[in-house]
């Protein structure tokens, strides 16, 4: 494999707004993976732990070339592993543009890729984002309009309408459903459920769902930027708790595909 960038894949003119970048990373995507943090994001989470990261006049910037040159460093953990590159952030698909040439130039390497995503973003470049994308992390962030509005300020239509676009596209990759469960929110079965029913025009090419206990860990964060931390008095989850909620559902989307093959 030629690990040299070319022009027409390594388009330098397009930078994308970088918020961090982590190496080695094991919980984003299969295998050993290289995470580009992109800056921007249009949900304002309530509990989010990078609360930086969510503004869209981001500092650092990087370029198709340096994504590429980054990941070739750490080619022989990505064979090792199963690994490859994710982009996450913020929401990376707010940046469509700079997503497409940077896939495009990975995949050119033979590199795996993956994209973390909430749902939100431009959608002239969904079909060529997954078109390009082997691992899609999807991150619902609640089952119900009102209180989806309440924790990130915008209401289900992006996430609905981007799960539609999946469904339409037939996408072809893996899709890895998260969900951040916060106590009193989604913690009962009946949230549950709901969730597998929203998931459901796209159950087949969902591998399994990571139902993610609430932690604290960015609170002080909060108090750096000026900003009040609106969940400050609710405690966080028990992950015991949420592994039993993680199980139930994985169970429940297995029966459901089972009935489906065979049906």
């Amino acid at each position: 494999m030629n690990n040299n960038c070319n022009r027409e894949a390594c388009d330098t003119e397009i930078r994308g707004n970088l918020h961090s970048i982590e190496t080695m990373g094991l919980v984003d995507g299969p295998g050993i993976r290289t995470i580009f943090f992109l800056q921007g994001c249009p949900l304002k989470c309530q509990y989010c732990h990078n609360p930086d990261s969510q503004h869209f006049m981001g500092e650092q910037h990087i370029s198709v070339k340096e994504v590429v040159d980054m990941a070739n460093r750490y080619r022989e953990y990505y064979e090792a592993s199963g690994g490859g590159v994710t982009f996450s952030g913020g929401e990376p698909l707010m940046q469509g543009a700079f997503l497409v040439k940077a896939l495009e130039a990975l995949k050119a390497q033979g590199i795996s890729t993956c994209v973390d995503t909430s749902g939100h973003g431009v959608k002239r470049f969904y079909s060529k984002i997954l078109k390009l994308t082997d691992t899609l992390l999807l991150d619902i962030k609640h089952v119900d309009h009102a209180r989806h509005t309440k924790l990130t300020g915008r209401d289900m239509t992006g996430i609905l309408s981007f799960i539609e676009t999946l469904k339409n596209q037939n996408y072809k990759g893996t899709i890895i459903i998260r969900h951040v469960m916060v106590p009193g929110e989604t913690d009962q079965l009946k949230s549950m459920q709901r969730l597998l029913e929203i998931i459901a025009p796209i159950e087949k090419s969902v591998e399994k769902i990571e139902i993610l206990p609430y932690h604290k860990s960015g609170i002080e964060k909060y108090s750096q930027l000026g900003r009040t931390y609106e969940l400050e008095n609710v405690p966080a989850m028990d992950s015991a708790v949420a592994s039993e909620f993680e199980t139930w559902i994985n169970q429940r989307l297995k029966s459901q595909k089972l009935k489906k093959a065979v049906s």
